[in-house]
């Protein structure tokens, strides 16, 4: 059994060697040192090497005087991953450490201390995960100039929402990821580990999110934590902020800053941290046909927050206004739309004026995702009328008042 060794062949006349990979096709898989996979429908096994798996040296960083003082907090993600060469997929296994032995450029940018909070990929994330998550933080930015939090790309927006309305914090808090694992020659880990470095030492004072803004290595751009989304499943350009401009654009390799639009300053607000969530809020995609019945249902089981992705300006069936109306009388039902780039607007067709009549509040231009930890956030703090109220203000950035895109 050669899977996971190192070998060598004979294929089409060469030699090859490199790592042997699981394959579904039936071809023999090998990763070359170069990164890149290729596959044999016929090869000669030549050699198989004891030595079978990389070993990833870890590298000391010596802080230097006179640098400012970063804390990256791991909590798992591709950009913390690598093959394991047993089953060919990509698996949490680096610490904090691993990661920034893996580029040591960052030690010209500041002085690191890195910990591993969580070793989890994002699709695990959990509300329970981002108070714990906060809260690190809160305590980390009491004594370093900035922090840097590794996370999964796939919920990456979601945690980055979170933390911005947990938390009220005077300096730079950077998310983080990455599209393609470290030991893949296309990864673009290494990019975006050193512009979010950089955004941790700028006088930002908000909860961003840092990562490559084109498919080349030239330049990353920083988003609000509340206007980002992911966009695409996997390019390296896949993070968008939405409604909004980017708040930077962080050159490759230079780490020329360029501000592109109004940011929250360092120091500008005090350090707090409301760390309370409540879970039972729904996020519910409307389609042609679906019934108000799902709604019956949540609430039947206790919700009182309702985030609602409805078409076009905001709309949903007329044949749930009576449901609405009816739950919306011990609860928070907050209207977003499918369409992402816009803003709701209810007044405009008698569905819309019916719904607003009902009880539902219009979501101006927020993401469903931020709509919905907003909510979470906003009746884990304050009671239902007090939750009316602030949903519709703009408390971190969430809402651009004026649509220019």
């Amino acid at each position: 059994m050669v899977l996971g060794k190192r070998v060598r062949i004979r294929a089409k006349g060469k030699i090859f060697e490199g790592i042997a990979m699981p394959s579904f096709t039936g071809n023999f898989v090998l990763k070359l040192d170069s990164g890149y996979n290729v596959g044999f429908k016929e090869y000669e096994l030549l050699e198989v090497f004891e030595e079978s798996l990389p070993k990833t040296e870890i590298k000391k960083l010596e802080k230097k005087d006179g640098l400012p003082n970063v804390k990256i907090i791991s909590t798992g993600g591709t950009i913390a991953s690598k093959i394991d060469y047993r089953t060919g997929a990509v698996t949490s296994q680096f610490t904090a450490e691993e990661i920034v032995s893996e580029v040591p450029e960052i030690a010209e940018i500041c002085n690191i201390d890195a910990e591993l909070l969580f070793n989890i990929l994002s699709e695990n994330m959990k509300p329970k995960n981002w108070i714990e998550l906060a809260k690190r933080v809160y305590n980390a930015l009491k004594s370093y100039d900035g922090v840097i939090i590794t996370h999964g790309t796939d919920t990456m927006h979601y945690s980055s929402a979170a933390l911005s309305f947990i938390l009220s914090t005077p300096k730079p808090v950077v998310f983080v990821g990455a599209q393609r694992s470290s030991d893949r020659p296309s990864s673009d880990a290494a990019m975006n580990l050193l512009c979010a470095a950089k955004a941790a030492i700028s006088d930002v004072g908000e909860v961003t999110v840092c990562v490559h803004a084109t498919t080349s290595d030239d330049y990353c751009f920083l988003h609000r934590g509340v206007k980002v989304r992911k966009n695409h499943t996997s390019r390296r350009d896949a993070f968008q902020s939405i409604n909004a401009r980017p708040i930077a654009k962080i050159d490759y390799p230079s780490l020329n800053v360029e501000w592109l639009s109004w940011r929250l300053k360092r120091n500008e607000r005090p350090l707090d941290c409301k760390a309370k969530l409540e879970e039972k809020v729904a996020l519910i995609k409307f389609y042609p046909g679906l019934s108000a019945e799902i709604m019956e249902f949540f609430h039947s089981k206790g919700y009182r927050g309702f985030v609602v992705e409805g078409t076009g300006l905001g709309h949903v069936s007329t044949d749930w206004v009576e449901t609405v109306k009816r739950i919306a009388e011990d609860s928070v039902i907050v209207m977003t739309s499918q369409c992402l780039w816009g803003r709701v607007c209810d007044r405009v067709y008698d569905t819309g004026r019916y719904l607003l009549k009902a009880g539902v509040i219009e979501g101006e231009d927020m993401l469903p995702e931020v709509a919905l930890v907003k909510l979470m956030w906003l009746l884990g703090n304050y009671d239902l009328e007090e939750a009316k109220k602030l949903v519709k203000q703009n408390l971190v950035g969430e809402i651009e008042y004026r649509s220019s895109y």
